[in-house]
């Protein structure tokens, strides 16, 4: 006899589901009152209902990615509007930006290199599973052989996953703040590359996030100085006082896909890594 403690020795819910499609068809059979609450799209999206959803929106991507083993992340943020090179460009500006497509699929690709080494367990690349940097960083682990994460959102207009993220880690959310939970859930570093109002919501979490000690510190590497540096004062925050001179050793530029995994590789586990901010010491 096999003993399986996990078994239950319950009736499965899925069991009764299929049990109702070959109910009579009576009024009171047809009636949404008789479905199964857990069964019932109408009443999962009532609004007294978004508690519930919430919880499943956390337990779903959990559950699968247990699953499969994964145990530790590199997550990359960055624009859905960057092209590849050599693509169409929505502005002169999108071009220039090009080459950072580029360089998030060749740090993917180093990095899913390195994370074979563990059996695709640690240091796995999750993106927000869209086009343009999200796509590069799904596209370089393809590159290496290796699966990777894509945590897409329902927008208003249409989005849909990219071809190169691992079709069973492919998820889909409705809540942002979940989202944002499971990007940083199991990361051990973030890439930043340059991007619009998504990149800079979920650059600034997680920034907070270490900033107050909620979560610890990891390599947090943004690609591209002269873009960061332009878009966002950081030494003038720090001189009105609204950060730390502590607060910008949090983050360190980098440029291209081999410094980015050379600093993680260097990573000294205390965040003290060098942020060549000028006149400031590292």
């Amino acid at each position: 006899m096999t003993d399986d403690s996990r078994q239950s020795p319950l009736r499965e819910a899925q069991k009764d589901v299929e049990s109702t499609h070959s109910l009579p068809d009576t009024p009171q059979s047809r009636a949404p009152a008789y479905r199964l609450a857990f069964a019932d799209n109408d009443f999962l999206c009532r609004d007294e209902l978004r508690a519930v959803r919430l919880q499943l929106e956390l337990l779903k991507p959990q559950m699968v990615m247990d699953e499969r083993g994964i145990e530790s992340t590199v997550v990359l943020f960055g624009g859905a509007r960057i092209p590849e090179p050599g693509k169409t460009a929505r502005s002169k500006g999108m071009a220039d930006l090009s080459h950072f497509y580029s360089e998030a699929r060749e740090f993917a690709r180093l990095m899913t290199m390195k994370s074979l080494e563990s059996y695709g367990k640690q240091n796995v690349i999750c993106t927000g599973g869209g086009p343009g940097v999200m796509e590069a960083g799904n596209r370089g682990a393809q590159d290496a052989g290796g699966s990777s994460i894509g945590l897409n959102i329902v927008l208003p207009h249409e989005q849909t996953p990219n071809e190169y993220v691992t079709p069973d880690l492919c998820f889909n959310f409705h809540y942002f703040a979940i989202r944002k939970m499971h990007f940083l859930m199991r990361a051990r570093a973030v890439c930043v590359f340059p991007g619009g109002f998504g990149t800079m919501d979920e650059t600034f979490e997680a920034l907070t996030l270490i900033q107050t000690g909620r979560m610890q510190k990891i390599p947090f590497l943004l690609f591209g100085r002269a873009f960061w540096e332009k878009v966002i004062n950081f030494e003038a925050l720090c001189e009105a006082g609204t950060i730390s001179p502590e607060d910008l050793k949090l983050f360190k530029f980098v440029e291209t896909a081999a410094e980015a995994f050379e600093a993680i590789e260097n990573w000294d586990g205390a965040g003290e890594t060098r942020n060549n901010i000028p006149g400031r010491e590292a």
